[in-house]
């Protein structure tokens, strides 16, 4: 059988401070009569730093195969799938796709802000090569499923980011794709939705179509996909069954990616802190995957400059879609003149209990501030994070409720006290 998707030596390279969003077709061709014009003047080479997004990147899908990309994030997963779905062009390799391709990469990709929702979904069809009749014939069902009938005929641009989803993925699932590219855009939805695009992608896979589907959520990988690729730096780390790759990735986190969360950091002029380190541990491990169900700890290493009184370090942390999902400070539990540092370096340690948070991604922000009214200290994002799921039952509920946190907290059931009768 002939796949239908083959990619033979993909790669991707990006200019560092280079704009990416600039890949139009002028650009192109504007870059590459630039290169060949200091070729022929003899000129130096351009010696701009550059990335690889992707690296010697190659595989092969059959038709009806529903396969998982996973990895942490800057692994390449969305630029592998922007270049199958045409939106980038590869640096090299070359990649063959048999049939109509819908996507959904990015909240509102495909759509035009300014049409309404009916205006859109007539689009998308087209844009697939679908006929209006073939496109009236699945209209109902594409409205019914992403629940936004009332706001039809309002333009896309006045849509919240999860009723965009909503219509996004049910013209991509409904339309008939022979091959169906979804990126991690299902973590706006609600959870009740999430499942029925869950629900939907596997009928999808029923049907013959083939999915190709990327996502931090381990358990709807294990669920949905039967088999999986694993990213890593740009380049497959491991193919294969989908249990056999998420679980070598699972066991191989703390290897894979440890040697990237303790680091030096520049030291800055003229401030009266200076932040020399910062790590996540988890079992005595310098490491950036969190297992939830188990306690993990923040650790900091700073100088302070000149006496400091009433000051305080605090950490904030941010899930993926940049919401507060708690802050903690050790003015918590210091008294008034323990907070009056002195001169020197030290050393924090901070941690977090096990079973609160969610499976995803995190970035915490480490700062100090005097008396909680004047900030003193800030460095951003400093602190970049995945949690995930380690138990047998990888589709524990809990992470699909809402809420910023899924606390694991201790219930106590009794039975009612049975009345006596007199």
């Amino acid at each position: 059988m002939e796949p239908i998707i083959k990619a033979e030596g993909l790669g991707k390279r990006y200019v560092i401070g280079a704009n990416r969003s600039q890949t139009s077709l002028r650009d192109d061709l504007a870059a590459r009569a630039s290169a060949s014009f200091r070729r022929l003047r003899g000129g130096a080479r351009d010696t701009s730093p550059t990335i690889w997004a992707l690296k010697d990147v190659s595989f092969e899908v059959q038709p009806g195969e529903v396969v998982g990309i996973i990895g942490r994030n800057g692994s390449g997963k969305s630029t592998l799938l922007k270049i199958l779905s045409r939106i980038t062009k590869p640096t090299t390799g070359r990649f063959t796709l048999t049939g109509r391709v819908g996507s959904l990469l990015e909240v509102g990709t495909g759509f035009h802000s300014e049409l309404t929702g009916r205006e859109n979904i007539f689009l998308n069809g087209a844009i697939l090569g679908m006929s209006k009749s073939e496109i009236e014939s699945k209209f109902d069902e594409i409205v019914a499923f992403a629940e936004t009938a009332q706001f039809l005929d309002t333009p896309v641009k006045h849509y919240s980011s999860g009723m965009t989803v909503r219509l996004a993925f049910a013209v991509a699932a409904h339309l008939e794709p022979e091959i169906l590219i979804i990126d991690e855009v299902l973590a706006v939805g609600d959870v009740a939705f999430q499942k029925k695009c869950l629900g939907k992608m596997n009928e999808v896979a029923r049907h013959g179509r083939t999915v190709l589907f990327v996502s931090h959520d381990i358990s709807a990988v294990n669920a949905l996909c039967s088999r999986s690729i694993l990213l890593h730096e740009g380049s497959i780390l491991k193919s294969g069954e989908t249990e056999d790759v998420t679980r070598f990735y699972l066991d191989s986190a703390n290897k894979l990616y440890s040697p990237v969360t303790w680091a030096d950091l520049p030291e800055k002029e003229n401030t009266d802190i200076q932040l020399e380190r910062v790590g996540i541990e988890q079992r005595e491990t310098e490491t950036s995957a969190i297992d939830c169900r188990e306690p993990f700890t923040i650790r900091l290493e700073y100088e302070n400059k000149k006496a400091l009184a009433g000051s305080r370090f605090f950490i904030v942390i941010r899930n993926a879609r940049g919401d507060i999902v708690f802050t903690t400070s050790d003015y918590d539990l210091l008294t008034e003149e323990a907070a009056d540092r002195k001169v020197g370096r030290f050393n924090t340690e901070v941690v977090i209990p096990g079973g609160l948070l969610r499976a995803g991604s995190y970035f915490g922000t480490v700062g100090a501030d005097i008396k909680n009214e004047r900030i003193i200290f800030v460095e951003n994002d400093v602190l970049d994070f995945e949690v995930f799921e380690s138990a047998d039952d990888t589709l524990a509920e809990r992470h699909k409720r809402l809420g910023l946190v899924a606390p694991l907290l201790q219930w106590q059931i009794s039975e009612p006290t049975s009345k006596t009768k007199s």
